[in-house]
């Protein structure tokens, strides 16, 4: 958690509206918002456009919160990792309390409205994934154990179930299997990036599962949990959101991504150094176009859906 010395460094520079927009962690904004948005417009329910626009914007308001949280507690983490390092807090442009308040607001506020919007049980998920995100992963596991990226996925998994929820009030196989998708892609997406920036993870004193076990077991690790993602990736092929647009994506992205991961797996450490981990940047490359392509050809689907093509 933030310290005396990041509130003093806080008042170096008048802080901007960037600097406060930056605390909602807007690029994992966007992940949130397009499962989320893939989530609604999947339901079997259709939802009044401007309803739905309200749902995934008081979901998106949702997670930054989660964000701005965070990066209150995790203030002094920040400060110690070099791809942290120039966040609000530790850079000296916001305070934590600033940060805690904004978290709070933002979080009573999208819980609130999202349920007014749409239903108390969308509102109910909302919740608990943003408790869940700033308790159990940040406050919790995330210095606690090796599986606090394993764990703490379950946070960034919920909002197409969330999405869902809002449109439908209920949770269904083909929403939970939109969750399980995010929930086991997070750790070899994670744990890719953690084989070649370690040294971060090292001076931060997070127990990353490279730094517990080390990069051999990680490796392992990998690709064990990528052949167990491309099963349930397949197998949402095969709810009502799936359909064989989404059946080709998914094909092709997983015998890439299982092949990637068998690489991973295969070398050694001095390889790897030796070129500059060419192939575990590959792979955390390709992770970021997996998860995309899956629920855009969800998104797909259900347009055609819309349109009756597959009727």
């Amino acid at each position: 958690m933030s310290d005396a010395s990041f509130e003093t460094r806080a008042h170096e520079s008048e802080p901007q509206f960037g600097d406060y927009f930056a605390l909602l962690k807007p690029r994992v904004m966007t992940l949130v918002v397009f499962t989320a948005f893939v989530g609604l417009l999947a339901a079997p329910v259709p939802l009044h456009p401007f309803v739905g626009f309200c749902a995934v914007l008081f979901i998106a308001v949702g997670g930054g919160a989660s964000g701005a949280l965070n990066m209150w507690y995790d203030a002094d983490i920040d400060a110690k990792m070099r791809r942290t390092a120039r966040r609000p807090i530790p850079a000296g442009k916001v305070t934590g309390e600033e940060a805690l308040a904004i978290g709070l607001t933002l979080s009573a506020f999208s819980v609130i409205f999202l349920g007014l919007a749409t239903n108390w049980l969308a509102a109910a998920l909302l919740a608990f994934t943003i408790f869940f995100y700033v308790i159990i992963y940040t406050m919790w596991l995330k210095r606690l154990t090796p599986q606090n990226i394993v764990i703490g996925g379950a946070a960034g998994a919920f909002p197409p179930m969330i999405g869902w929820a809002a449109a439908t009030g209920d949770i269904s196989t083909a929403s939970v299997l939109m969750f399980c998708l995010t929930f086991l892609w997070t750790p070899p997406h994670f744990w890719a990036l953690a084989l070649f920036v370690r040294m971060d993870y090292d001076n931060a004193t997070v127990p990353m599962l490279t730094v517990t076990h080390g990069r051999r077991a990680t490796r392992r690790h990998i690709l064990a949990y990528t052949v167990l993602l491309a099963a349930f990736a397949l197998g949402l092929g095969f709810t009502q959101v799936g359909g064989p647009i989404y059946l080709t994506v998914a094909l092709v992205l997983n015998v890439l991504f299982v092949k990637g991961a068998v690489d991973i797996w295969r070398r050694d450490e001095a390889a790897a150094e030796a070129d500059n981990y060419r192939a575990e940047k590959k792979f955390f490359k390709l992770s970021l176009l997996y998860l995309f392509a899956h629920f855009g050809a969800i998104l797909v689907e259900a347009g055609l859906d819309r349109l009756g093509v597959w009727a």
